[in-house]
């Protein structure tokens, strides 16, 4: 017969399981290094990291339950953001690409139905096919005949509109602003919005970096937002936030969202301090954009004195042809990599954040021009070299986003 435990027995077994479940994640980290590394990298805009007084202001936040809607900072996040783009209601969530992803399912009712957009945006091509898991879309994917946004020429040739059941009707029209860092012409928005209402297409916008736009233009967040019956505005890319992303719409469908998310497993508990968070960067970093913007160009036209052909560069990316001066995207990132005080780059797009270090600018400049002065001397003539390929999927689209094959991370 087994003895009986005793209480102390008991308590030392909880004791040893307690033991294990602890753990210390601060071992090691060191905060300095590590803002040092994100002022050189120009991989993205999502990597910026929350000030100490982001994360002050966050400490202070409500603590409420999110899923029964009990936490007021969350509640007040919603109802701002959607104020200032002029819907009814506003839902936070974890990313941009479930704020999309909620969006697009909760328009789509039933089979067959098709989602068109540019066959550059992120919803087609960087979300894991989420359309077709969540929604069993199929997407009509367009390439914008001006090369630079779709017209209401491109929608209205590729929409179908039609009771051919060989089609799936399109019933969602997605666009994206910014789009490759690149200001879709509001005048072109509007029209595209005006024809959709007119065969009864819902509109949809990838606001990703729709904060870019306002800040460059000085265009009202309201007006931007007007054409369209949804709207996801992320908040952990320029606005530096650590992490959410708002979709708006009406009152009815963001309830209905709000259902899709938390079977998605979206739904969250204390967010309190997330939406502090991000609060504080709306009302603290969104001026700085247009900083971000002006030290995009001026790497731009540094590249362009170093003789870099420029593929695309508007608000806060710069596009950059490498192999127009005989370097290859991998060898600038181990050079790059390689200096005294690294520099990261992930390939032809080159983000500007609004942590991004002007010394880190000036750097890659030098770098570059140096690296192009050594291929001249190995008897590199600019305009020999094949230009940026075609994306294989669609060949009569230029790739301006090329990886480098070696990973560089800050």
């Amino acid at each position: 017969m087994s003895p009986v435990p005793t209480l102390t027995d008991l308590q030392a077994a909880r004791a040893k399981v307690a033991g294990e479940v602890g753990v210390d994640v601060l071992k090691g980290v060191d905060v300095p290094k590590s803002k040092t590394a994100l002022s050189r990298s120009f991989n993205s805009d999502t990597i910026t990291y929350p000030t100490d007084e982001m994360m002050s202001y966050a400490i202070e936040a409500s603590r409420g339950d999110d899923v029964y809607k009990a936490d007021q900072c969350t509640l007040a996040l919603e109802a701002h953001v959607a104020r200032i783009t002029g819907k009814a209601a506003g839902l936070f969530c974890a990313s941009g690409t479930m704020t999309n992803q909620l969006a697009i399912r909760t328009h789509l009712l039933s089979p067959p139905h098709s989602v068109l957009c540019d066959a550059r945006a992120h919803v087609h091509r960087n979300e894991a096919g989420g359309i077709a898991h969540h929604s069993q879309a199929t997407t009509l994917p367009v390439i914008p005949e001006n090369g630079h946004h779709l017209t209401l020429k491109d929608v209205k040739s590729a929409a179908i509109l039609s009771e051919d059941i060989h089609g799936a009707p399109t019933r969602l029209i997605s666009l994206e602003n910014t789009l490759n860092g690149t200001i879709f012409p509001q005048d072109e928005i509007v029209a595209i919005s005006e024809f959709a209402q007119s065969v009864g297409i819902k509109m949809h916008l990838d606001g990703a970096r729709i904060w870019n736009v306002a800040a460059e233009t000085g265009t009202s967040m309201q007006v931007l937002c007007d054409p369209f019956d949804s709207v996801s505005l992320c908040l952990s890319k320029g606005i530096g936030a650590p992490i959410g992303s708002i979709l708006v719409g009406s009152q009815e469908f963001i309830a209905r969202a709000r259902w899709f998310r938390k079977m998605f497993g979206g739904g969250w508990r204390q967010s309190g301090y997330l939406a502090a968070a991000a609060a504080y960067a709306l009302t603290h970093n969104f001026p700085l954009l247009a900083g971000t913007h002006a030290l995009a160009r001026k790497l731009e036209a540094g590249l362009r004195d170093a003789g870099v052909r420029i593929m695309s560069s508007e608000t806060n990316m710069v596009f950059f042809d490498a192999p127009s001066v005989g370097i290859a995207y991998d060898e600038l990132t181990e050079r790059a990599a390689s200096l005294a005080e690294p520099l990261y780059v992930g390939g032809s797009r080159l983000v500007i954040h609004y942590q991004t270090a002007e010394k880190a600018v000036d750097d890659l400049i030098d770098l570059v021009r140096v690296m192009a002065g050594e291929k001249r001397k190995e008897g590199f003539v600019p305009g020999q070299t094949e230009q940026q390929p075609s994306d294989a999927g669609y060949p009569k689209l230029k790739e301006v986003f090329v990886r480098s094959g070696i990973k560089s991370t800050a």
